[in-house]
């Protein structure tokens, strides 16, 4: 299903708690993005994974992925407070004609004072992308996804997790299969919440015609490699593929099979094209 336009931060969405049974489409400033987020096939309590969509101004919007901290009390408000943190004062810039980049790094910071003004412990990853016209640039904190990659699989961007693990990975000491079998592949190291919660900014990267974003929570990465993501977004239309990983990820959470990773957990992702590759999947 696709919805209307988005234009500016009053008609932004947020997925907040959600357990859909099938991605939804938005036409969004510069291109259309796809967006899915369910609770843990295991579990009765909410979903701690929330989502946006924020448009800024008429050729810019920031996707925003955030996947609150499980076995930590009041997951899914963080993660909720982050999204709604980063809506509000994105809203503000954009009324006050702010540049995106700092508005962003402000909303970040605002985010995570008010979940650690919880004060219950809780926390979340957050992963951010800022898109103006054909240029991309990611924010994170966390273990939340955001990569970019061609039309032919070459990937041109895959934030390293800031956990143990994806730092191992990083450094060569563990390769993807062995990190996601690892017992400790559940820590994070970097959240907000923290009071030491820093923010891992890219370079800017300009997108080709064909390239495909995305930007998903743990609950994507730990059932399906790298690989196996890339080969079902880089082709077909966008909410083609993104069905695709939505059900390839919840199959394999469902059923596990000798070799192949298989965590249940939230599952929360938005994919994003530029417009003139919409129609030429």
């Amino acid at each position: 299903m696709t919805h209307a336009a988005l234009r500016n931060p009053d008609d932004a969405r947020l997925f907040l708690e959600r357990d859909m049974e099938a991605p939804e489409t938005f036409p969004v400033p510069g291109g259309v993005a796809s967006v899915f987020s369910s609770r843990s096939p295991d579990k009765e309590t909410p979903n701690e994974d929330a989502a946006a969509l924020i448009p800024f101004g008429d050729d810019a919007v920031v996707l925003v992925v955030a996947d609150g901290v499980g076995g930590v009390r009041g997951g899914e408000q963080a993660s909720r407070l982050a999204v709604e943190a980063l809506w509000t004062e994105l809203a503000k810039a954009a009324e006050s004609g702010a540049v995106l980049r700092s508005a962003i790094l402000d909303a970040i910071e605002a985010a995570n004072e008010a979940v650690t003004e919880m004060r219950l412990g809780a926390a979340t990853t957050l992963a951010a992308l800022e898109v103006q016209g054909r240029t991309v640039r990611p924010y994170h904190v966390g273990d939340s996804m955001i990569l970019v990659t061609g039309q032919r699989g070459r990937l041109k961007l895959q934030t390293v997790a800031h956990s143990p693990v994806g730092f191992a990975v990083e450094a060569g000491v563990l390769d993807e299969a062995q990190a996601m079998h690892h017992e400790d592949r559940h820590l994070v190291s970097n959240v907000l919440g923290a009071p030491d919660m820093r923010i891992e900014i890219g370079s800017a990267i300009a997108l080709a015609p064909r390239d495909t974003v995305l930007l998903a929570s743990d609950g994507l990465a730990d059932n399906l490699h790298t690989i196996e993501i890339v080969d079902q977004i880089r082709v077909g239309p966008i909410d083609r593929a993104a069905a695709r990983i939505a059900d390839d990820a919840r199959h394999r959470m469902a059923k596990a099979s000798e070799g192949r990773p298989s965590k249940p957990d939230d599952l929360t992702f938005v994919v994003y094209r530029g417009a003139n590759t919409v129609a030429r999947s």
